[in-house]
């Protein structure tokens, strides 16, 4: 028997090898119903991460603004339609604590109490046919949704607002709180912060404010476009008048403000 080459011993260890499958992959590739899967997976790893990335995102602007002063949503939509923003931020010893005394006064009696949710005031408004109720809205609150959301009511917001709430007032502490809520609150049109609004209304600094004046302010806040604390009507004034009688009664909670 004639002894094999080596070209057929090659040629018969080539036959032993399996075909590979091109055709199978190509078909598998062109399966919609696999591209679908694909999608699907894709898609629940994007709603998975959105969240967390966004929560992220929020925690790092928190700590950026522990050291730096934000500006508000409304002040970035009038600076992205380029309408005029006056604002002068300010620490909180450079305002009087009669306007501090004002809005704690009128806005959120408890503030040095809570841990930025006053539970109790929103289990009152739940239940509200007409949606929630600014007085179930802390100072923190108010904080977050100038700095971070939206204007407008919506149990939406509403909702979004009490982790921010817990969040801002763990990462920011009430002092720091208080001073971006001093430094962002609209006082008229295009007026933010307590500065630019006792500047603007009353001609001078937001240290001399007085108890009277900063009573106005703190009237105008639900809303100062309407309510004018420098032309206030009788009814802002009636309002200033009820909110300079309670600011006694917050002089002994604001220890939570002290360095």
């Amino acid at each position: 028997m004639p002894e094999e080459s080596d070209a057929e011993r090659h040629g018969r260890n080539l036959r032993r090898i399996p075909a590979s499958k091109p055709l199978a992959r190509a078909s598998a590739a062109r399966n919609p119903t696999s591209r679908r899967r694909t999608g699907l997976r894709r898609a629940a790893t994007l709603i998975t991460l959105a969240p967390i990335a966004i929560l992220a995102f929020t925690l790092t602007l928190a700590l950026v603004y522990s050291v730096a002063t934000p500006p508000s949503t409304l002040m970035l939509g009038r600076w992205l339609t380029l309408q005029s923003v006056q604002r002068d931020s300010v620490p909180l010893e450079a305002i009087a604590p009669a306007l501090v005394q004002a809005v704690m006064a009128s806005e959120d009696q408890r503030f040095c109490l809570h841990n930025g949710v006053d539970w109790g005031a929103l289990r009152e408004v739940v239940d509200d046919e007409e949606g929630p109720s600014r007085g179930a809205s802390t100072i923190t609150m108010q904080t977050v949704k100038n700095v971070f959301l939206w204007p407008g009511r919506s149990y939406i917001r509403k909702g979004l607002e009490i982790p921010l709430a817990l969040m801002a007032d763990a990462v920011w502490g009430k002092r720091r709180t208080m001073e971006i809520y001093l430094d962002v609150a609209e006082w008229g049109e295009g007026i933010f912060g307590a500065e630019a609004a006792a500047r603007h209304w009353f001609r001078k600094s937001a240290r001399d404010l007085t108890r009277g004046e900063a009573a106005l302010l703190a009237a105008a806040l639900p809303n100062p476009i309407l309510r004018s604390a420098g032309k206030p009507t009788r009814g802002v004034r009636a309002i200033a008048g009820r909110i300079q009688s309670r600011m006694g009664q917050v002089d002994g909670l604001m220890g939570c403000l002290k360095r």
